[in-house]
């Protein structure tokens, strides 16, 4: 379904949109409603162009009339019986304007009218596409009503009676369907062609009356193309009926096609004149001065009849204005052109013999509108003046009138022209710039744990760590060992060791079970750290390590396939060759056990019953017999793992309390 405000408020010339909105407000002070009907809505809804409009309006349509000329618009004729008014608004917009009602027919011919509703209206119209309505109230504007379906018969092109007896009753439904077909193209359905044929033949048609034959004589001159609908009246014999006299013979048909022409040339160049009284001159350019002055008494609107007869007088007015001093510049003359009555510009420029009204109208239809060509529309895109700009629209126009005057030649002044127009430039778009990470800046990852137990286990080692390293940064692990001198290469070396422990540390204590079967990651480290470290040497009078307590923690390890298979192929860290370094005598050093490596990584494993050697944790940091540089050594030295380089002549540590043995790590 289309939509039917956007279709009034842009198929509708401007000036009929200003009478819909004169008459909207005269209906509004009167306290009534009004709908827009008939042809109307048929061509808004097919995509023909309007060229009449019908108004159905509640109550007497005769007692607006004081309040209409008000608003200007002007009464070319009344029918008392139906309460219509016709008439004309500025622009020469033709109002049907005309009060609901229903119609009985006591005899052919002869409609007898009774006020009814909109709806009651609807159904006494002649075809289905002509009974439809557009509501023009405030609260329903745009509403379409259709009771009868017209809009399908719209869609399939087809004529289709509201009543069976339509032709019988009202005669002039014959005519008018011929006038549609001719018109429109469109065919009558089968029942409809069939009823035609019938009344046609039994001759109802001289029960037409008047007033339908006035109505429909002068829709003749109201068509689009006036001839060819005469000729298809004419073939069906309809024209004996109404005027015998007048036939397409009497027309003038060559000059019918000059006006046209002419008239599509002035529309665009927006100048929109309706064809009306010049094609009724032309029509009946050959019939006597008798039948011509008895054709126009016969018409519907006496106003029609008026312009028809003023035509010679507007074109002489218009000529007079145009050959004036104060149009003699082209953009003068092409506002008076845009600006006049639109019928007298048509009507002159087609009848005119002088030489200088036939230049400017040259002048306005073929050189003028060449100028067009001259706008400057890449300079006024990169100024800024587009189509987004409310004036845009005067900008181009006024722009138009210049460059028609022979100003503006060079890009200088054009520049100059646009510049007052241009609007100002958009703010420059803030971007907002991240600052990049320092290179070697270290990621500090918070550690995860797979459940509260783990947490706890987690932070009470990182407390026994705190407690054995202490602060003098040493840890005696009971070995007689060589002096090892840590340079700089060794400290990053053991530092990229020790991250790499912690990051894999880090994955392993966050990452969720996989399955039941699985160790603790951290056992996995430790049992890494256990096989790829080398077997330290007993010093002299030194046992080694007991073996049960081997046995022990080799039992709390046990590493998956997948995982042991990692550990024996990741390389050992090897450790540069330290240089040769004087003897110093090595104090002491009381026998102990060599510490054993639990199933967590990063704690050192609990000596089992009754033994009271000290804790070491699986992590050392160096420290050289004989006095290093002084350097500050990297905190990560403090934790290093059990597989890193050991110091030789360490300091024997503090005896600690006995503890239990240590426990199996838990299965999950």
């Amino acid at each position: 379904m289309p939509d039917y405000i956007y279709l009034l408020e842009n198929r509708l010339s401007s000036d009929q949109r200003h009478a819909l909105t004169q008459l909207r407000e005269v209906a509004r002070d009167a306290g009534t409603i009004l709908f827009l009907t008939g042809d109307a809505v048929r061509d808004l809804t097919s995509g023909h162009a309007v060229r009449d409009l019908e108004i159905s309006v509640h109550g007497n349509a005769l007692k607006l009339k004081k309040a209409i000329e008000k608003l200007g618009g002007k009464i070319w004729g009344e029918h008392e019986p139906s309460q219509s008014l016709y008439l004309c608004f500025p622009g020469t917009v033709r109002v049907d304007l005309i009060s609901t009602h229903s119609v009985s027919y006591p005899k052919p011919g002869k409609p007898v009218y009774h006020p009814a509703s909109i709806q009651e209206d609807l159904r006494r119209r002649d075809f289905t596409v002509n009974a439809m309505a557009i509501s023009l109230n405030e609260g329903s504007f745009g509403l379409l009503m259709d009771p009868l379906n017209g809009a399908a018969d719209i869609e399939a092109r087809t004529l289709r009676l509201v009543s069976n007896y339509g032709f019988i009753e009202d005669p002039s439904l014959m005519i008018r369907a011929t006038r549609y077909r001719a018109r429109l193209g469109w065919e009558l359905d089968m029942k409809t062609r069939s009823r035609y044929e019938n009344a046609k033949s039994e001759g109802v048609i001289e029960f037409l009356s008047s007033h339908a034959r006035s109505k429909e004589l002068e829709q003749i001159g109201h068509e689009e193309d006036g001839l060819n609908v005469l000729r298809a009246l004419e073939a069906e014999d309809w024209m004996k009926v109404l005027f015998p006299a007048w036939t397409s013979a009497k027309a003038d048909e060559e000059k019918l096609k000059a006006l046209h022409e002419l008239a599509v040339g002035l529309l665009l160049q927006g100048v929109h004149a309706d064809m009306s009284a010049a094609q009724m001159q032309l029509l009946t350019a050959k019939l006597s001065s008798k039948d011509l002055l008895e054709l126009k008494r016969t018409l519907l609107r006496e106003g029609f009849v008026e312009e028809w007869n003023s035509l010679d007088a507007l074109a002489a007015g218009f000529q007079k204005i145009l050959l004036s001093k104060d149009n003699a510049t082209p953009s003068a003359g092409y506002k008076l052109f845009t600006s006049y009555d639109p019928e007298a510009v048509l009507w002159l420029g087609f009848t005119s013999k002088n030489a200088t009204v036939q230049q400017r109208y040259n002048q306005f239809l073929e050189v003028w509108p060449e100028a067009r060509q001259g706008i400057p529309h890449a300079l006024m895109q990169e100024m800024r003046i587009t189509p987004e700009l409310a004036t845009y629209n005067e900008v181009v126009h006024a722009l138009f009138l210049e460059l028609i005057d022979g100003r503006l030649t060079t890009p200088e002044e054009l520049r100059a022209y646009l510049e007052p127009h241009s609007p100002p430039a958009p703010p420059p778009q803030v971007s907002i710039k991240r600052p990049r990470v320092k290179r070697g800046a270290e990621k500090i990852k918070e550690p995860s744990f797979d459940d509260d137990e783990e947490a706890d286990e987690g932070l009470a080692g990182d407390d026994d760590l705190d407690d054995i390293g202490g602060d003098d940064d040493e840890i005696d692990l009971g070995m007689n060992l060589p002096k090892v001198d840590l340079g700089a290469d060794d400290l990053d070396e053991e530092e990229s060791g020790d991250e790499d422990l912690d990051e894999e540390e880090g994955e392993a204590l966050s990452a969720p079970a996989r399955s039941s079967g699985k160790k603790s990651a951290k056992a996995e480290l430790a049992k890494k750290s256990a096989k790829s470290a080398p077997a330290a040497a007993p010093l002299k009078g030194e046992k080694p390590a007991t073996k049960p307590i081997a046995e022990e923690a080799a039992k709390a390890v046990k590493t998956p396939p997948q995982h042991e298979a990692k550990a024996k192929s990741a390389p050992a860290t090897k450790a540069k060759p330290a240089p040769p370094v004087t003897k110093a005598k090595v104090a002491p050093v009381e026998k102990k056990p060599a510490p054993a490596v639990t199933a967590k990584a990063g704690k050192t494993a609990k000596p089992v019953a009754g033994n009271t050697a000290a804790k070491a944790p699986a992590k050392t940091r160096v420290k050289s017999a004989a006095k290093a540089p002084a350097r500050v050594q990297p905190k990560a030295l403090a934790k290093a793992p059990a597989k890193d380089k050991l110091s030789h002549g360490a300091k024997p540590s503090k005896p600690v309390a006995k503890k239990a043995a240590s426990k199996p790590a838990k299965k999950r």
